[in-house]
């Protein structure tokens, strides 16, 4: 269950940070709110996931994943560029996360 939580977490991370930038600056009023929401809804979850995941897994994991979830949609919804060197970070970012997934195991 706490895989599960963490990724409704990862989902929350990525609303968050996408909607921070449709906040313009939190003076917009609905944007504001629903951020406000995402990041609440965000933290809440990952709380859940780290009754049973380390909170260097977790932690990790969840701002990995919503980092690399928040390029590709920024690239969708805002036109940003995936180059190279993004690319590269996002292929560190899952291979750490693995990696301290299998440390966490053994």
């Amino acid at each position: 269950m706490a895989w599960i939580y963490l990724a409704i977490a990862i989902v929350f991370e990525i609303a968050f940070a996408l909607g921070t930038n449709a906040t313009q600056g939190f003076t917009r009023l609905w944007p504001s709110i629903f951020t406000l929401l995402a990041a609440a809804g965000g933290i809440f979850t990952l709380s859940l996931a780290l009754k049973t995941l380390d909170v260097g897994v977790g932690y990790t994991i969840w701002t990995g994943l919503g980092s690399i979830g928040t390029v590709i949609l920024g690239a969708l919804i805002y036109k940003e560029k995936i180059t190279l060197p993004k690319v590269l970070s996002f292929a560190a970012i899952i291979l750490g996360a693995i990696t301290l997934k299998l440390a966490a195991g053994a």
